[in-house]
């Protein structure tokens, strides 16, 4: 792995079940002892505008996602027509946004920027993998949750994760403009 020398920012988190289960300071302590900045922290009640925003809303993302499921599916050896019936890639696209939706809008949530050389992949590392039944030890999923795909879709719900992290310097950006106005951030 090769840090890049240049700063960069990340869009992380905690989500309504982070919130609920009292863990933000765990999470937050995380970050700090990797060595990073906070650059802006608020506790935000998401709207349905606002959470739409930010899992996407247009055709190629309802597409990607469709396809998935039909990935997860077939590498888990499971029917994917026993919890999605005949629906198109679009259209559980549009379903697990409509989870997604629910999810982030049904309590608070803590909106953080984080900040330091190669933040977005060193952010990931710490969070761990989307999905956390496959986290491993040591991250924040692999340490605290235990939900996957196989049982938040025959409960017809989004995998409660815990934190989301953007995924790569581009989109930390567009997420930071989604989740905080710039009198909100810190400045170096």
């Amino acid at each position: 792995m090769i840090l890049r020398p240049k700063e960069e920012q990340s869009i992380v988190l905690i989500k309504p079940d982070g919130v609920k289960r009292g863990l933000i300071g765990e999470i937050i302590s995380r970050f700090e002892k990797a060595g990073l900045r906070m650059a802006a922290c608020k506790m935000v009640w998401v709207d349905r505008k606002l959470a739409i925003r930010h899992y996407g809303y247009d055709d190629s993302w309802f597409e990607n996602v469709g396809k998935k499921i039909h990935q997860f599916y077939k590498e888990h050896g499971m029917d994917v027509e026993e919890d999605f019936g005949k629906l198109t890639n679009h259209q559980m696209g549009e379903l697990v946004q409509r989870w997604n939706v629910d999810y982030l809008t049904e309590g608070p949530v803590l909106a953080m920027i984080w900040e330091g050389p190669g933040v977005v992949e060193v952010v990931h590392k710490i969070v761990g993998p989307t999905y956390p039944l496959s986290a491993p030890p040591g991250t924040i999923r692999g340490d605290f949750a235990i939900d996957s795909p196989a049982l938040s879709n025959t409960e017809k719900r989004s995998v409660h994760n815990l934190v989301h992290a953007s995924g790569t310097v581009e989109e930390a950006q567009l997420e930071r403009q989604l989740w905080f106005r710039e009198k909100e951030i810190k400045k170096p």
